[in-house]
């Protein structure tokens, strides 16, 4: 897959889940790490990244104990970048994506 470049803020979290690829991280991790809402993590996670091949949410049930001792469950989803996103590049993203620019308007 051709590489397809991502926005400043996507790069930002792309490029932590690359540092970070043997964690598990939440979206609530990756903003408080950052310094982002995590509404905001939430939305470049989907639009910047999901939707392009660059990370996925990976479903996960956790079990945590409360002040009173009793044991609860919790679905959560990790987020992780695929092997796609590992591999990106944003010089050679963004140059492609110039290239196919200027074809177009050639065209």
């Amino acid at each position: 897959m051709a590489n397809v470049a991502v926005s400043e803020k996507s790069l930002v979290v792309l490029n932590y889940l690359k540092d970070h690829k043997d964690e598990n991280l939440t979206a609530a991790d990756i903003a408080e790490a950052l310094g982002f809402e995590k509404k905001s993590v939430d939305g470049i996670v989907t639009s910047g990244l999901q939707r392009k091949g660059y990370a996925e949410r990976i479903p996960a049930t956790i079990e945590f104990t409360d002040d009173e001792g009793n044991v609860h469950s919790k679905d959560i989803k990790f987020i992780k970048a695929t092997e796609a996103g590992l591999a990106y590049d944003d010089e050679a993203a963004k140059a492609e994506d110039a290239a196919a620019k200027a074809k177009a308007k050639a065209e």
